[in-house]
């Protein structure tokens, strides 16, 4: 993974030695991706300094737009209300995808009654106004015992791209849940609760499979077929919940830093490794290559349209 880095400082000729600090922030999700890759480099870079947070997509790109980070992790494109916010504060972004996510839908490993779930009963379950109380309100075969539900916190990507991608609109959900912008919260709360039910990131799943279980989703809107989570899947956009993730550089710290320059350029030279390693499935190999290229030569538009999603930018929507 390591690449060679010299800089030509002028008078001297020599290689300069990289330093310097790094402030990210952003998706609880995209987190455990970025944290691989700032570990990776620091130990290659003794003297750089990369501080990784978790306050959720949309807690981040609010420090974000305000030029208060470096860089933003993200697990939905930013919105159009966030650009206009970053344009008025003169704070220009990279907008750079990594890896490919899903949400898995879960239950504790008690529950018996449920192998898949539909996006018309995710739905019934979790608009605002939702009368679902009991199991047996979305199936009248399933338990009549109470729901508890656990879900992504307001400030988290995964909670607006779940929303949108299941109520139809982001944002618009019910409140009565456990929320949680810490996946980990979540995993602990479905494991404790016989009846419970949740989302979050695929990541963190494999690690607690043992302990919750993941259940099948079908697109009846689509008239499509109940379909596993997992990284083949996930990377073809068969799994109904499937999505990429991003981060968002800072253009002025891209400008001025060289060391994050080659923090980003290392991150995506080395994405699929990183994906595989937190358990995400990476886009094709050819795309990290091509990116890292555009990178190093300045070029930052069109890294999406890279991507199997063949559009040029993501955001902002």
């Amino acid at each position: 993974m390591e690449r060679t880095i010299t800089r030509t400082v002028e008078g001297t000729g020599g290689p300069v030695e990289l330093s310097g600090d790094i402030e990210i922030d952003g998706s609880s999700t995209v987190y455990p991706l970025t944290e691989a890759a700032a570990t990776a480099f620091m130990e290659l870079h003794k003297k750089v300094t990369i501080t990784v947070g978790i306050s959720g997509t949309g807690g981040g790109f609010k420090r974000f737009v305000r030029g208060e980070t470096d860089i933003n992790d993200a697990s939905r494109p930013i919105l159009k209300a966030e650009h206009e916010l970053a344009v008025q504060n003169g704070v220009e972004w990279i907008e750079v995808p990594v890896a490919i996510d899903a949400l898995v839908v879960v239950v504790n490993r008690a529950n018996n009654w449920v192998d898949c779930i539909t996006i018309s009963e995710l739905k019934k379950i979790w608009e605002p106004g939702s009368t679902v109380k009991l199991w047996s309100d979305v199936r009248p075969d399933w338990p009549k015992e109470p729901i508890k539900l656990y879900g992504a916190g307001a400030d988290s990507g995964t909670f607006d791209y779940f929303t949108e991608r299941v109520v139809g609109k982001g944002k618009a959900s019910r409140t009565d849940y456990v929320a949680s912008e810490d996946d980990n919260v979540l995993v602990a709360g479905v494991e404790g609760e016989r009846l419970a039910l949740g989302y979050f990131g695929y990541s963190y799943y494999p690690e607690a499979k043992d302990r919750i279980r993941a259940l099948k989703v079908k697109d009846d809107l689509m008239g499509g077929e109940c379909v596993e989570p997992n990284d083949e899947t996930a990377s073809t956009f068969t799994y109904p919940l499937s999505r990429p993730l991003f981060i968002y550089v800072n253009k002025k710290s891209w400008d001025q830093k060289p060391h994050l320059r080659e923090f980003v350029i290392f991150y995506v030279e080395n994405g699929a490794k990183f994906a595989k390693q937190v358990f995400y499935t990476p886009f094709p190999s050819h795309f990290y290559s091509k990116a890292a290229a555009l990178l190093k030569a300045g070029i930052y538009e069109g890294l999406y349209e890279l991507t199997p999603l063949k559009n040029k930018n993501a955001g902002p929507r």
